[in-house]
């Protein structure tokens, strides 16, 4: 006799059938499953490859429009290669090996300052007035007032509210009007940003100073401050620095002009004889010969000497 652990339910065909319909098996489910996905899976492909194919497009449209803006731009505002180098910014070259998603984000090429204080010129044949500020365009002076001065600025300095009275060289009106026709001016001081701002901005409202350079864009040298011109992107040959601290150009002597301290001498005229020397300066392509003849008295074996433009040398 045979003892069965389970009672054996005995069903019939017909429900057998229903219960097979009504629930698959796993295996078949996973069947369907795997199925269905290999029916949704070519759309979604289909649907990304269209977008990106979109992209690419518009982007190359976009990058077209911008090499034929670049390309008409590019004679104008970039420079040789052989010049940048003088000039002190370089060009970026394109990679000539460049996958195909790469190249649809290629830029046109653009000029890098890495290391200069002042932008290129757009024309690279003007050249460049460097002027300190202090003792050669105004003389300052704090509290007590002095008897004369032009106008009085206020700066902030280490928390305290300080007067400085100013009073201006005679003819700085004048000078930095007519330099400023044919060259480009830059003040460059030693002088701090929050008070030497102030004075600029009453010195000169019409904003014929191209550019400001103050404390902060001076090299200190033995503790002294002294004003670096290779740093400012400019062609030495064509740069002058005038100033009245002979430390201030110590590295570049053959640039400078110096001028004499103004304090308070109402019959002072340096800057009418500036006028004079930028203006007979023109005939020569390298201002460091102009200036190495304004302090010989012309004596560089040419007949364009200073003295043949009866002006008075300054005094060094």
């Amino acid at each position: 006799m045979i003892i069965l652990d389970h009672p054996i339910i005995i069903q019939s065909p017909e429900m057998v059938s229903k219960i097979t319909k009504g629930t698959p098996s796993r295996s078949i489910k996973r069947h369907r499953l795997n199925h269905h996905r290999r029916k949704t899976s070519p759309t979604k492909k289909n649907a990304s490859f269209s977008v990106i194919s979109s992209l690419n497009k518009s982007i190359k449209t976009c990058r077209r429009r911008l090499l034929r803006l670049f390309s008409k731009l590019a004679p104008i505002a970039t420079p040789s290669t052989i010049k940048c180098r003088h000039m002190g910014f370089k060009i970026l070259k394109q990679e000539e090996e460049l996958d195909e998603f790469e190249s649809n984000f290629i830029v046109p090429r653009a000029l890098v300052f890495d290391r200069f204080l002042l932008p290129p010129l757009i024309s690279e044949s003007k050249r460049t007035i460097f002027l300190d500020l202090d003792e050669t365009l105004v003389h300052s002076s704090p509290d007590p007032p002095p008897k004369m001065y032009n106008f009085v600025v206020r700066p902030n300095i280490e928390g305290q509210i300080m007067n400085f009275y100013v009073l201006k060289r005679p003819g700085v009106d004048f000078f930095l009007e007519e330099i400023s026709k044919k060259y480009e001016v830059v003040v460059f001081t030693a002088g701090l940003q929050r008070y030497a701002s102030q004075v600029l901005d009453k010195l000169d409202p019409k904003g014929l100073i191209s550019y400001r350079l103050y404390r902060d864009s001076c090299k200190q040298v033995e503790g002294r401050f002294v004003k670096d011109l290779s740093e400012m992107g400019r062609d030495l040959g064509k740069i002058v620095i005038v100033d009245d601290n002979p430390n201030a150009y110590s590295l570049q002597p053959d640039n400078a002009v110096s001028i004499r301290p103004f304090v308070e001498d109402a019959e002072d005229r340096e800057l009418e004889k500036l006028v004079q020397f930028f203006q007979w300066s023109e005939r020569f392509e390298d201002m460091r010969e102009a200036v190495k003849q304004y302090f010989s008295g012309g004596d560089g074996g040419s007949t364009d000497g200073a003295d043949d433009y009866d002006f008075v040398h300054l005094k060094l």
